[in-house]
């Protein structure tokens, strides 16, 4: 138990918000079919989250071979502000990189046995789902394509924890897709992806210093960065709203945008950082849960967290009126 907890926590159990959401939208979404099963449900949760934290494990097992951390600490002694922790277990001697591997394997081995479960219960089919996941994952960090360092890791977790993780839970528990699952789980994509284009566009510079290109670089400018910023915050809600125009979705949807000032809120306060317009901003309670903030500030990350904490709950806030509206309404 000692050591599946520290895995765990060393995986960044913080990030599974991002996976989990989606996810539990998903089941929501298919809960009311014929065809619901509450085995595939559960599968599919379990699945969902070992497989996030393996590729987490994973990701800094290619950034460990690559000596990221080291270059981190370089680039911040030059003066460039940047967060340093990644993979300390590893540097601090906690444990060893064969260790790891293990971990990764193990926790890869429940989210297989999770599908196989899904495996006998819906066919053949959901196996595409999990084969585009795994490359698409091991990609993200991993040669020979490392997709997270050409520009295009924000693709990679739209099309993860959107689309296709949300219509591959919806498939596995229903049997079935239909339109709701598609203009829902590409709203959700978006407000996911913007979790890492933040923290993207909030670590640029030290990003550049150790040759790591994020869609933020390839928007080449600050004006850029926000232009994408906006869409990324703004479209899911007008994704929404066209699906209730068209009548493939419930009028009832029309709640998220409740969260819509929040994310208006992100983009302005995305725009002061990369026009070096340091505004002291403290949580505000709107803003969703923060965590140890006062920890955070001592620690010197409260910059960074202020913003890809509001992110995250965005996502949460999004989807957990998702969830209730389609409780209500169906």
């Amino acid at each position: 138990m000692n050591k599946f907890k520290f895995w765990f926590n060393n995986a960044r159990p913080i990030s599974l918000p991002q996976s989990l959401l989606p996810a539990l939208t998903a089941v929501a979404l298919s809960y009311g079919s014929q065809e619901f099963s509450w085995i595939c449900a559960i599968a599919s949760v379990i699945g969902v989250m070992f497989l996030h934290l393996s590729l987490n494990l994973l990701d800094d097992w290619f950034d460990y071979r690559n000596g990221s951390a080291e270059t981190r600490v370089k680039v911040v002694h030059e003066g460039f502000r940047g967060r340093m922790h990644k993979y300390p277990y590893l540097t601090s001697g906690e444990a060893t990189s064969r260790q790891l591997v293990i971990a990764i394997l193990s926790f890869l081995s429940v989210a297989a046995l999770m599908g196989v479960i899904i495996l006998v219960q819906r066919g053949w089919m959901i196996l595409g789902w999990v084969a585009v996941a795994l490359v698409l994952g091991v990609s993200y960090s991993g040669g020979p394509l490392k997709l997270g360092y050409r520009g295009l890791g924000e693709l990679v977790i739209f099309l993860m924890f959107g689309p296709l993780m949300m219509s591959g839970v919806y498939y596995a528990i229903t049997g079935g897709l239909d339109w709701k699952i598609t203009w829902l789980s590409i709203a959700v994509g978006l407000l996911v992806t913007n979790i890492v284009y933040s923290h993207s566009v909030l670590d640029s510079v030290p990003d550049a210093k150790m040759g790591k290109k994020t869609m933020a670089h390839l928007m080449k400018t600050p004006s850029g960065q926000i232009a994408l910023s906006a869409l990324m915050n703004l479209l899911p809600y007008l994704m929404v709203v066209t699906g209730v125009i068209l009548g493939q979705l419930h009028p009832a949807y029309l709640a998220v945008l409740l969260v819509s000032p929040v994310s208006v809120w992100l983009v302005g306060s995305l725009n002061d950082f990369v026009h070096e317009r340091e505004v002291k901003t403290e949580p505000k309670p709107w803003m969703g849960p923060m965590g140890d903030f006062d920890g955070y500030r001592k620690a010197g990350i409260d910059w960074f967290l202020l913003r890809w904490l509001t992110a995250r709950n965005i996502v949460m806030m999004f989807c957990l009126l998702i969830i209730v509206v389609n409780l209500i309404f169906g």
